[in-house]
């Protein structure tokens, strides 16, 4: 049985354009202080109908290319029953049922689990919220 949890919820400034942000400095900081060696599981959750969480290469390309496959995926136009906020916002909407407001990624010995390549982020194509929240909760 688990005798460690920890929850902590970490601010994220997205601005005012689509974006992918790399979370992983934070989640590595956040299980330095409170999984102390053990290993379990890493939920990461963010509380907002217009964001996602998603494991994926960045700095090479991919983070834009996830951007324009949503793009093209979920156009900013005005197909959208959805209507406030900016022109095509129902999209954002959407995009929780693409890209999931949650990740579980093991944590052995301390250390998030991901490949080389591998980072944890934060979509995020709402330009209308500039301020975003994300709980990250260890249990090990």
């Amino acid at each position: 049985m688990a005798d460690t949890f920890a929850t902590r919820t970490i601010d994220v400034t997205t601005g005012d354009r689509e974006g992918v942000h790399d979370l992983t400095s934070a989640c590595a900081a956040f299980l330095r202080e409170v999984a102390r060696g053990r290993s379990g599981l890493l939920n990461i959750f963010t509380p907002h109908a217009t964001a996602g969480l998603a494991v994926i290469e960045t700095g090479a390309g991919s983070d834009d290319d996830l951007l324009t496959a949503l793009k093209s995926l979920l156009p900013a136009d005005d197909r959208w029953r959805h209507r406030h906020g900016s022109p095509g916002h129902g999209r954002d909407h959407v995009l929780p049922a693409i890209v999931a407001p949650h990740a579980t990624l093991p944590v052995v010995d301390g250390a998030l689990e991901l490949g080389t390549w591998q980072s944890v982020t934060l979509v995020d194509t709402n330009k209308d919220k500039g301020h975003r929240h994300v709980r990250l909760s260890f249990l090990g």
